[in-house]
């Protein structure tokens, strides 16, 4: 894509309002646009994270078993009365009536909609084990939405269902998603740590919150050290294998977020207890049969029996996760994106665009990269050099690609690598095996 005909309306200032560096990178970076409070347009370059993002979750959860559908965003209260939810919510449930005078609601989660659609359709334990997912736009009315989209009214959330015959069934599931949950935040290049949590107004008695360390965390969170080096199961992972013992690995060191703190397990750990911010990237919950005996959910077992299904729910903030990305992998220049979400993979810098030397060099590698199959943004636009570089950093995309006459003239161009703001002369002829770390 040449910047010529791209629409990415950067800020050369700090935007007032912003008070993260995420808020703040977003806004001057030009990957969303306020619409009112806690609600953005998400502008190209915010969507082609927004979209990598959704891409890693949506390639791990199938590698799992788990199968992608789509549920609607408007919901009928009669379910939610039915479960006993609708008044417990709180003002944080956008409710509507519809021109028949149903009483409606823009679900801010999904555990009554899919328990409906479940109890219509699966009627016998042949049918289990099943885990259902989407990745929907919801809404929750806010008090006070502050961050940019760390904490907005409209957000893309990942929600998952688990549905087993029994408890021992269910247990797999959700290891199954503790094991996924790992693995998709490292694939965002995410250190993210599961701690114990409060189940809130999903219910259940176990539940796991997955933060990413982050002095901007909204909670505080405790942790023994050595879980930080702690391996992620790699690519040979079988999800149908027995997961237990790393599910037990990666909980068997204390980490806990502050409502679930235990102050005498702080005083015996002493010097090897950390204490952080952290900011919520997930967060996964075993309730039983919570939603399925309100909700008169039940199959036939191998002898005829009734049995109550046993469910679970697996949530992760996509729209968050931008974010959170974004808090964990910036300096003062601007954005750190890795790889695996990056907008695009290079950026190509034209340093003077009324050189024809220049103008061919620069057409030539955007065509180059762009046929090796590397997401390109070429930066052909008639600006000055610091204009350009501010502007390249900014967006932060992982590589860029600096021709200039000086270069050209010794056959060279400059290649910078973003993370570690590393440049080297390379000749034009290798640019490509350096971006393919050949």
């Amino acid at each position: 894509m040449r910047l010529t005909n791209y629409f990415l309306p950067t800020l050369r200032e700090n935007p007032k309002e912003a008070k993260i560096p995420s808020h703040l990178f977003m806004l001057r970076a030009g990957l969303i646009k306020q619409s009112s409070a806690g609600i953005y347009s998400w502008l190209p370059m915010g969507l082609k994270v927004l979209k990598n993002i959704e891409e890693i979750v949506r390639l791990e959860m199938d590698r799992t078993g788990s199968q992608e559908m789509l549920m609607p965003t408007i919901q009928p209260a009669e379910i939610w009365r039915e479960s006993g939810r609708y008044e417990d919510y709180g003002k944080e449930m956008l409710r509507i009536v519809d021109r028949h005078d149903r009483d409606m609601l823009y679900g801010p989660t999904n555990e009554e909609m899919i328990t409906d659609l479940v109890r219509t359709t699966i009627r016998t334990y042949k049918d289990l084990p099943k885990n259902l997912y989407h990745q929907q736009w919801k809404f929750r009315d806010e008090m006070r939405p502050r961050f940019g989209v760390m904490r907005g009214k409209e957000f893309l959330m990942k929600d998952a269902y688990s549905f087993d015959l029994d408890r021992e069934g269910a247990i797999r599931s959700y290891n199954q998603m503790f094991i996924a949950y790992l693995r998709i935040f490292k694939q965002m290049g995410l250190k993210a740590i599961p701690m114990k949590a409060e189940t809130g107004p999903i219910g259940g008695d176990l539940s796991h919150e997955f933060l990413v360390l982050a002095d901007t965390g909204e909670s505080e969170v405790f942790y023994h050290k050595d879980i930080l080096n702690f391996n992620v199961p790699n690519d040979e992972i079988d999800y149908s294998s027995d997961l237990q013992m790393i599910v037990d690995e990666w909980t068997s060191l204390y980490a806990a977020t502050s409502e679930k703190a235990d102050q005498s397990v702080h005083s015996e750990l002493a010097g090897s207890l950390m204490t952080a911010r952290g900011i919520e990237v997930g967060h996964i919950f075993y309730f039983g049969t919570k939603y399925s005996k309100a909700m008169s959910a039940s199959v036939a077992d191998s002898n005829g029996n009734s049995r109550y299904l046993e469910m679970g729910s697996y949530g992760i903030g996509v729209s968050r996760l931008v974010g959170a990305i974004i808090e964990a992998s910036h300096d003062e220049k601007g954005i750190i994106w890795p790889e695996s979400v990056a907008p695009f993979k290079v950026g190509i810098i034209n340093l003077r665009k009324d050189d024809s030397l220049c103008v061919k060099e620069s057409d030539l590698l955007y065509s180059a990269i762009g046929d090796a199959g590397l997401s390109v943004l070429y930066d052909d636009r008639d600006e000055s050099g610091g204009t350009k570089f501010a502007n390249m950093d900014l967006i932060g995309l992982p590589w860029q690609v600096i021709i200039g006459p000086r270069g050209l003239k010794e056959g060279q161009v400059e290649v910078k690598n973003r993370a570690t703001d590393q440049k080297q002369s390379v000749p034009i002829g290798d640019v490509l095996n350096v971006l393919l770390g050949r």
